[in-house]
């Protein structure tokens, strides 16, 4: 009698686990169809047709991004359909800082055991942030990794193309003294600090997950679970309103370093820190974990998720139509001369 060899389902890689999933996440993937997209989940590579006729110098703007040690809070409380939507406001947002129209996104899920049901959970976050942004999702790769990530383990890499007219580029060059720079609201954390979130909040403070949180109003997972903004909509509408010089996605470093990145050498942009919104997360890391301001400045967006550098004579116009997109802009600094790239006030 032959003797039974090893499979490679009993060396912990489940092909038909897999196929399963790819089944499950086609109808999420469908909703974020568009037009130009030619092929279909499941083949070996996804197919964009860009339509050259809509530019004259078409550039493609891509960025590449995962979502950190906030997936430890997913995996701990069970809860897998948001932290896609941070993966794709992690991609499209910094490639919208360039005023670039996402196209299309691509997604890695790593895990140590393929469960169909949690992948169909994450990619349906996934979905859900492409259609906020209107890009498609038009493939991807899950692998199943026993041994490398513990059963329950994952994580989730993407990203994202877009396109942007060439003489409509932002790059931050064309900012000026005088300059004004608005904020728009964050929805928390979104993906940045949490493995200092998680050390104060979970190890000093010693909250649990499932414990309410009187300032937070909620629990603990509600809050540290809520998704990234994505500032696609909104952004876009106001490029075709109004001049912005220059943008920038606060993630992590804070506004000091993610400003910095934008300023032309001889200008500062001045933010007044009593204007950004400081929520209560935020003053609850800082009180339990004695956090120094220049810490949760350089690690938290403190309320301000996206930054934008607009003309003084163009402000009241971008504020009125933002308000109108839903909007809560704050005008929290200017443009001025100075050595330093970015102050704080």
């Amino acid at each position: 009698m032959e003797e039974k060899g090893l499979t490679y389902k009993e060396a912990g890689v489940d092909i038909e686990a897999a196929g399963r999933a790819v089944e499950m996440i086609k109808k999420w993937t469908e909703m974020t169809r568009r037009k130009e997209v030619l092929s279909s989940i499941g083949a070996f590579g996804g197919f964009f047709a860009l339509d050259v006729d809509k530019y004259r110098e078409p550039v493609l703007v891509s960025g590449t991004d995962g979502v950190g040690t906030k997936l430890r809070i997913a995996q701990l409380t069970g809860r897998h359909d948001t932290v896609g939507i941070d993966l794709v406001a992690m991609c499209v947002n910094d490639i919208l800082v360039h005023g670039a129209e996402p196209l299309f996104f691509l997604d890695y899920i790593a895990v140590g055991r393929l469960k169909p049901e949690m992948i169909e959970e994450l990619v349906k976050g996934i979905s859900l942030g492409c259609k906020e942004a209107g890009c498609a999702l038009i493939g991807g790769e899950t692998a199943e990794l026993p041994g490398f990530y513990k059963e329950d383990e994952y994580d989730l890499a993407g990203f994202a193309v877009g396109v942007v007219e060439k003489k409509k580029l932002i790059d931050g060059s064309r900012i000026e003294e005088g300059d004004i720079i608005i904020a728009l609201p964050s929805s928390g954390l979104h993906a940045n600090g949490y493995s200092l979130a998680r050390r104060v909040l979970m190890e000093e403070a010693g909250y649990r997950l499932e414990d309410e949180v009187e300032e937070l109003g909620k629990n603990l997972a509600e809050e540290l679970l809520t998704p990234t903004r994505i500032y696609v909509k909104p952004v876009l509408s106001l490029l075709d309103e109004v001049e912005v010089r220059g943008m920038a996605h606060i993630t992590g470093g804070g506004i000091p370093e993610n400003l910095a990145r934008i300023m032309p050498e001889g200008l500062t942009g001045e933010i007044e820190g009593d204007k950004l919104p400081f929520y209560p997360i935020f003053k609850l890391i800082q009180k339990w974990g004695k956090v120094k301001k220049e810490e949760m400045l350089r690690t938290f967006n403190l309320g301000a998720g996206f930054l934008i550098i607009t003309p003084s004579h163009h402000l009241d116009k971008a504020l009125k139509h933002l308000h109108i997109k839903g909007e809560k802009p704050i005008v929290i600094g200017k443009i001025k001369k100075g050595a330093e790239r970015v102050r704080i006030i």
